[in-house]
């Protein structure tokens, strides 16, 4: 029986329940871990007085933000990863540095067990205990939702009332809501049924596209080695960055994703994302990528950003081939430094202009006009070797090979 748990606490219902379950099940001592990703001041607020006043015995505030974004947003980014084509992973990036924050907590306090309020149906267990495996094999897991008794959300609240640990939670929620500096992802409700378009009152950072200013703006992005450095020409460090970035984008109502996604455990679920800031940094990296980089090597981080997408979905951020894979996208992310300008209007992020001292773009090559460095009759000798197996084949089928 362990004697010391550290469970990643974040305030809300499941976890207010489970520091009370586990002083009771384990006879233990409950320390909280609380991870600062820039969920918000609203969420923080109180969070220690709530942990002890539920039971624990401590509570440990640790400010993740600086580095979530440059050592886990901006990494993510730059190999290109987004899952199934349209998620920008706010949810699945910001697992592994609280898991992380977490066990750090637990060698401090010298914990033998940790545990989380992740369900059996979800992504986020297995991101929590790929992350303990990886960097605390040692400490016991505990999961309550996988063995306690509550099983809705009005059980949990009459489990609270019973033992008078005060809650503002409502017997009635109608989304289940992440957020953190980069995003916020909406699940449950009326989402639920895939034939209802999401209800207005779902999204909370960005204004309806629809309703969103007529007149555009445009906003310059810098970039250094495929790191955003710097917005309209002010440099900021990545928190400040993505956040400067959000108040500029989410009024125009960019970045809005609704979207039926296939789970690791095998169901799809689906989910509706804010992330304003996140995708125009997204858009104006691949329009300096379109510049700088040359073609086989675009196409090779291309597929590199599909694979990086999976591992970060599927939890496998502190794997060997996680790392392998970032060395080579910070590789070929060394000469993406240069400014990009994006236009944002009515829900759409467009990159309008670019420039690098790296740029592979030569007008004097690209002009539809009179040029003296390109002779098209070189062109007659490469296509005739470039189909050539197209040409043989042909041949073939018509008997004159």
């Amino acid at each position: 029986m362990p004697k010391k748990v550290v469970l990643a606490y974040s305030g809300g219902l499941d976890t207010s329940c489970i520091v009370p379950w586990l002083v009771e099940h384990y006879k233990c001592e409950v320390i909280c871990a609380v991870g600062d990703v820039g969920q918000g001041a609203d969420e923080l607020a109180g969070v220690e007085e709530k942990a002890i006043k539920s039971g624990a015995k401590s509570c440990h505030v640790v400010d993740l933000k600086r580095v979530f974004a440059e050592e886990y947003v901006f990494p993510t980014v730059i190999a290109g990863a987004m899952y199934e084509g349209r998620y920008l992973l706010g949810t699945s990036m910001a697992r592994p540095i609280l898991a992380k924050a977490q066990v750090e907590v637990a060698r401090k306090v010298g914990a033998d067990a940790v545990s989380h309020g992740c369900t059996g149906k979800g992504n986020d267990q297995v991101r929590f205990e790929s992350a303990y495996a990886a960097l605390a094999p040692d400490l016991e897991i505990i999961a309550p939702w996988r063995t306690w008794e509550l099983k809705s959300r009005e059980d949990m609240l009459n489990y609270l009332e019973a033992r008078k640990i005060p809650c503002a939670a409502s017997k009635t929620k109608i989304y289940s809501r992440d957020r953190n500096l980069w995003h916020i992802s909406h699940e449950g409700g009326a989402l639920e049924n895939p034939w209802n378009a999401p209800p207005e009152d779902i999204w909370v950072m960005t204004a309806d596209p629809m309703k969103a200013p007529d007149k555009s703006e445009e906003v310059t992005l810098g970039f250094r080695g495929g790191f955003p450095r710097s917005v309209n020409g002010r440099e900021m460090p990545g928190d400040q960055l993505v956040l400067a970035l959000n108040q500029i984008a989410a009024p125009h109502g960019v970045g809005r994703v609704d979207l039926i996604e296939n789970r690791l455990v095998g169901m799809k679920s689906r989910g509706c994302y804010e992330t304003p800031g996140g995708t125009v940094i997204f858009e104006a990296l691949r329009g300096l990528e379109e510049m700088v980089l040359d073609r086989e090597t675009r196409h090779y981080r291309e597929a590199l950003g599909l694979r990086f997408a999976e591992l970060v979905y599927n939890g496998q951020w502190f794997t060997p081939l996680r790392e392998a894979m970032w060395a080579s996208a910070q590789k070929i992310a060394e000469p993406l430094t240069g400014e990009v300008v994006v236009r944002l209007y009515k829900g759409t992020a467009t990159t309008i202009k670019r420039r690098s001292e790296n740029s592979l773009y030569a007008e004097a090559f690209a002009t539809f006009g009179k040029d003296e460095v390109y002779d098209q009759m070189d062109s007659k000798g490469f296509i005739r070797l470039f189909s050539l197996p197209s040409r043989i084949a042909a041949m073939k089928k018509m008997g004159r090979a």
